[in-house]
């Protein structure tokens, strides 16, 4: 199979199984269908973050056993069938505890192992050409989602529905990656394959003494302000009286744009100042949110600002964890990577709905505005360093 087909199937599963992803910002106003608030789903995301740490700890090992695109097409099924819990979940219990462990199971093998095989795939210069056009199509998918459901929404279809048809996308993504086994390990140019890919509290003692240590502890930060801006948006948008998917809409677009333009950079002499940047301009946007009330031009403008600091440095970051890793733990470096960020989109959500609901959106979004900072500084001091 020609590389350039293998990329875009490739990319179309991520595409199509990313939806899961942005369906979990609507988890709060899912949840108030059934009497729950901001702290269930908090508690339901730390459910979530425990499942992913623990699968992406041993990712490696499953994909040592079984063969990471292998495991992608069951973590694929694992989503299809979280998503399917969630839409026929009529209250707190046991099926939501199950659809939040499997979604946890399912994104930790996805995320942590998608950019194994892509790295296998590429050469050490297209790493953020390439990571860039897998963050589009990922970035598509969960950006979209929100649109797809508010737009089924507004027809008279449940929520509900929304859920059960992206988990059929997901479903259709676990094929096509089942396809795509012998295809991608034909075209394995041994980055993937030379290494065994296990995680071990050893390896990561070594990651954390190689210069992939700062990415690996910047994901974490700027996992947080995601999950800070976009798992509560829902609420955020009801309380000012703003549509949410306007905001989600102007999100995504700006990041898909971003993100293909980016795909034309390879990295520039200094891209860690190049990250600090884009984060000033994460920082503002949050800043610019606190701020603007129920304006909904301010509103666009800060969805297509956090699309341009957020969305356009992670996968320049992304890259750099590879490009600093040591060569012999390049697969554990790239799943400590995604466990960090694990650690941020789903833990984060749990401090930062009780912030919600007790203290308020305010202080919640002071905090974020406070951890955006942080994560452009540090990468402003890596910069200035070289």
């Amino acid at each position: 199979m020609p590389r350039s087909t293998l990329l875009a199937l490739f990319y179309l599963a991520s595409f199509l199984q990313a939806g899961a992803y942005g369906l979990t910002f609507l988890l709060p106003r899912l949840f108030a269908e059934f009497g729950s608030d901001e702290k269930t789903v908090g508690a339901m995301l730390a459910i979530t973050a425990l499942s992913t740490l623990v699968t992406v700890y041993y990712s490696g090992h499953l994909a040592d056993r079984f063969g990471r695109t292998k495991v992608l097409g069951l973590a694929c099924l694992a989503i299809a069938a979280a998503l399917a819990g969630y839409g026929l979940a009529t209250g707190p219990g046991s099926i939501l505890v199950t659809a939040s462990l499997l979604l946890g199971a399912g994104w930790g093998l996805t995320y942590a192992l998608s950019p194994v095989v892509l790295t296998g795939l590429t050469a050490p210069e297209e790493r953020v050409r390439y990571f860039a056009l897998l963050s589009v199509a990922v970035m598509a998918g969960f950006g979209l989602s929100p649109v797809l459901a508010a737009q089924m929404e507004l027809a008279g279809l449940p929520l509900e529905a929304a859920f059960y048809v992206t988990a059929l996308l997901c479903a259709l993504a676990a094929l096509l990656f089942f396809a795509l086994i012998g295809p991608i390990r034909a075209g394995d140019r041994g980055a993937g394959r030379a290494n065994r890919s296990q995680l071990s509290l050893r390896s990561i003692q070594q990651i954390f003494a190689s210069p992939a240590r700062l990415s690996v502890t910047m994901v974490l930060i700027g996992a947080s302000v995601f999950a800070g801006m976009n798992n509560f948006q829902t609420v955020f948008a009801d309380q000012r009286g703003l549509d949410y998917a306007q905001y989600f809409l102007a999100y995504t677009l700006t990041v898909v744009l971003c993100r293909l333009l980016l795909a034309r950079f390879t990295g520039g002499r200094r891209p860690y100042l190049m990250i600090a940047a884009l984060q000033y301009v994460m920082f503002g946007s949050v800043v610019l949110f606190a701020v603007s009330g129920g304006s909904a031009a301010l509103y666009l403008v800060t969805a297509a600002l956090f699309g341009i600091g957020y969305g356009v440095s992670y996968p320049i970051l992304a890259a750099m964890a590879a490009n600093d890793a040591f060569e012999d733990l390049l697969p554990q470096t790239l799943q400590l990577f995604a466990l960090s960020y694990f650690i941020g989109i789903c833990g984060f959500p749990l401090l930062a709905g009780w912030i919600l609901v007790d203290i308020g959106g305010s202080s919640l979004l002071g905090l974020v505005a406070v951890l955006a900072a942080l994560e452009a500084t540090l990468a402003l001091r890596r910069g200035w360093r070289g």
